[in-house]
């Protein structure tokens, strides 16, 4: 059995930076802000719950190109982030009736419960890029749906878009813990 580090360090190494879910996200979020502008919200709010479940497939094939291991590892803190990632999704048992029955919290709910992940990332990589992530998409989420009421799916898209983009080069030039 092997202590904390040493699992932190295999999942260092087996992650690659772990940049392939963010670059996936990014590119959906940018995705559904620009297709947002030419639909009607309720069809955009729609766009969003589809399109964001395509982030995970898109992940995939980055990873494989990156030679990231996004599934495959035996590593338990690898497996950490799994479960949070199926306990962020069980927040779809909110996102549903919201879009049902008041459309326009779609936006901030799908954009801060899928950034609710990225608090334990930071644990794992005893780095502040999760929390980085984590408090600045749910601060600007919240000021861009309370500013731009018409805008709301555009506004927010862009601030998740600028949030991934800033963890990324993070996560990118961050040091990687080793043996």
């Amino acid at each position: 059995m092997m202590n904390i580090e040493k699992l932190r360090v295999d999942f260092e190494a087996s992650a690659n930076r772990s940049v392939s879910m963010p670059i996936a996200g990014a590119i959906v979020w940018l995705g559904v802000a620009l297709i947002s502008t030419q639909t009607s919200d309720k069809l955009g709010v729609l766009i969003l719950l589809f399109a964001t479940g395509s982030i995970f497939p898109i992940a995939l094939v980055i990873a494989r190109l990156r030679k990231e291991s996004l599934t495959s590892s035996e590593n338990p803190l690898a497996k950490l982030m799994g479960w949070c990632i199926l306990m962020v999704n069980l927040l779809w048992a909110v996102h549903v009736p919201l879009f049902i029955y008041a459309p326009e919290f779609v936006p901030l709910s799908v954009g801060v419960s899928l950034g609710l992940h990225w608090v334990v990332y930071s644990w794992i990589v005893q780095h502040p890029v999760g929390i980085i992530h984590a408090v600045l998409r749910t601060i600007l989420i919240l000021i861009a749906w309370l500013a731009f009421p018409e805008q709301q799916l555009l506004a927010i898209g862009l601030c998740i878009t600028f949030v991934y983009g800033i963890s990324i080069v993070q996560m990118l030039k961050r040091p990687i813990a080793s043996t």
